[in-house]
């Protein structure tokens, strides 16, 4: 099964002073014990980037994103991004349709990758994000004991 990594969980695994550290790390684990695959969306991984090198930064913690970075290139490589942001323009008025449905409960990004999944037939994610337990078509992932084999 492909379950779409959301960017709290990202984030969560890469950074260990993060928040959701802990439960990210279990969770990735869940996910990878069951044999399950992890799906990174190139608009996740953008945001998850620009919320990790931001967050080190205020914390004045520039010096440990090198080996954030070291970390996230061997976790994510390149070749496994699955690239979603090409299909914007043709999902541009869905997406903010499903923002405005949605009451901007959703913001963009997560209105795109919910469609991306949809289209893709992905019916998982795993994030910490409650937007996302509105969208029918998506179940949302955020503890261990979610991870079904």
């Amino acid at each position: 099964m492909e379950i779409v990594i959301d960017t709290s969980v990202l984030v969560g695994m890469l950074v260990p002073n993060d928040h959701w550290h802990q439960q990210a790390v279990e969770l990735g684990k869940a996910i990878q014990k069951q044999a399950h695959s992890p799906v990174y969306l190139d608009c996740v991984v953008a945001e998850a980037l620009s919320v990790i090198v931001r967050r080190l930064e205020e914390k004045g913690l520039s010096a440990e994103i090198d080996s954030v970075l070291k970390k996230w290139n061997a976790q994510i490589p390149s070749d496994a991004i699955s690239w979603v942001f090409p299909d914007v323009p043709r999902l541009y008025a869905e997406t903010v349709g499903l923002v405005q449905s949605s009451a901007g409960a959703l913001n963009f990004n997560d209105a795109l990758i919910s469609l991306a999944c949809r289209e893709r037939g992905i019916e998982s994610i795993a994030s910490f994000d409650h937007d996302f337990d509105q969208i029918d078509w998506l179940e949302r992932l955020s503890v261990p004991e979610d991870i079904t084999p």
